[in-house]
């Protein structure tokens, strides 16, 4: 099993769009993932779930959710759960679902970090809280691919989703605050690995428990095409665009001398997503992704030819994705 994580320090990517369509396009092809929803927002969640099935999942002492199944552990009162909750959408896509709750768990995460470094065993069970919950739902639920959603910051939980996973892919608009996201996040994600290898290394001998490796490798990054807006300049997209490889390689990949490369050209660049505009309206009324629209739904005549381009993109997208795991 792989787990790969889809994250940024900003927002206004998509990034939790393109976990719901990959989530569905790595189903259709007949292998079975688990979308984790790591966001305190569970705006993942809220794609796949509708509000009333939501309410029952947050319902109660005790939560079917991800911040219910490491509850008892981050409380001190237990452990987290044996066999978490796996909310089943289709036969092959299972949800860890996410909720608003998780951001009260910032603080102890904090905390829990810093302790590592003292060697105490709960530090470790608390730091690696995601990591476990995600393996044993993988186990559970028999799954070959784990793919994860992250808020848009560098806090504490994101810390600790990210240490979980193998992978990283980073979504990006052609905008400034894309790449500043980038100057931040890629130095984060190097000091991060550092500070990992680190707590590794001073980790007590009778844990009992598996430490992941965190290496958290750059897959690539993904960028959402432009929307032409009257008040902005075309140009002005362009310039952003043509500076995102270089300042991936400088700043993600940590090179010293990263070479200017168009990004068409560049083989980080895993896509150029389209924007598709109704297609997406439609979908989220549908309750479906946008490449398995039908007439029946609204996206009749001319937008079937949209829904086909984007099942072809995405279908790409896994085949790219997936043929550079190993």
């Amino acid at each position: 099993m792989k787990s790969i994580a889809f994250f940024n320090n900003t927002d206004g990517a998509n990034k939790t769009s393109l976990v719901y369509h990959l989530a569905w396009m790595v189903a259709d092809q007949e292998q079975r993932v688990v979308a984790v929803d790591l966001d305190p927002q569970a705006k993942l969640s809220s794609m796949f779930l509708n509000q009333e099935t939501l309410e029952t999942i947050w319902q109660g002492a005790e939560r079917k959710s991800i911040d219910g199944a490491i509850k008892p552990l981050l409380d001190g009162i237990g452990d987290i759960a044996a066999a978490p909750h796996i909310e089943k959408i289709g036969e092959r896509i299972g949800l860890l679902p996410g909720d608003l709750a998780l951001s009260n768990r910032e603080d102890e995460l904090s905390v829990q970090w810093r302790k590592c470094l003292d060697g105490q065993p709960r530090a470790y069970r608390v730091t690696t809280a995601f990591a476990h919950l995600i393996n044993r739902a993988c186990e559970k639920f028999q799954a070959d691919i784990a793919l994860i959603d992250v808020g848009p910051n560098l806090s504490a939980i994101n810390r600790s989703a990210l240490i979980a996973c193998d992978y990283i892919v980073i979504p990006l608009s052609p905008d400034l605050f894309s790449l500043q996201g980038l100057r931040n996040a890629g130095p984060a994600l190097e000091a991060w690995r550092a500070d990992w290898k680190e707590r590794r290394k001073r980790a007590p001998q009778n844990l009992g428990i598996d430490l992941p490796a965190g290496e958290m490798r750059p897959l690539g990054y993904i960028v959402k095409q432009h929307t032409v807006y009257l008040s902005r300049p075309v140009y002005a997209y362009g310039r952003w665009m043509n500076a995102i490889p270089m300042e991936y390689s400088k700043s993600v990949l940590r090179e010293a001398k990263p070479k200017q490369t168009p990004i068409d050209a560049d083989e980080h660049c895993l896509a150029n997503w389209k924007n598709y505009h109704t297609l997406g309206d439609i979908a989220q009324e549908a309750g479906k992704p946008m490449f398995m629209l039908k007439p029946a739904d609204g996206a009749f005549g001319g937008l079937q030819k949209a829904v086909l381009s984007c099942y072809q993109d995405f279908n790409a997208l896994r085949k790219k994705i997936l043929s550079r795991l190993s």
